[in-house]
């Protein structure tokens, strides 16, 4: 399994974590979107002054490891079911 099938399932159960441990749903998700911005920011660091990849190279799989689960917890919270009062 690649490092970004690691780093995108990571992100889904981090989501996941977050949406069942935090009620309101809009604070689970900036909750997410800030650790997993931070989190995602390592991984690219670490891809570019360890791994020896290019900054370019790096960026674009940065897109899609930030991207699709930002992307994914943006469409839940807006679609999913609202926290019960």
């Amino acid at each position: 399994m690649s490092h970004t099938t690691v780093m995108l399932i990571a992100g889904l159960a981090l989501l996941i974590a977050l949406r069942i441990l935090i009620r309101d749903k809009a604070r689970a998700t900036w909750a997410f979107l800030v650790l997993w911005l931070i989190i995602s920011v390592g991984n690219l660091l670490v891809g570019v002054l360890s791994a020896g990849y290019g900054w370019g190279e790096e960026a674009i799989v940065w897109l899609l490891v930030f991207g699709a689960p930002a992307a994914l917890a943006l469409i839940a919270a807006r679609l999913g079911p609202s926290s019960p009062d």
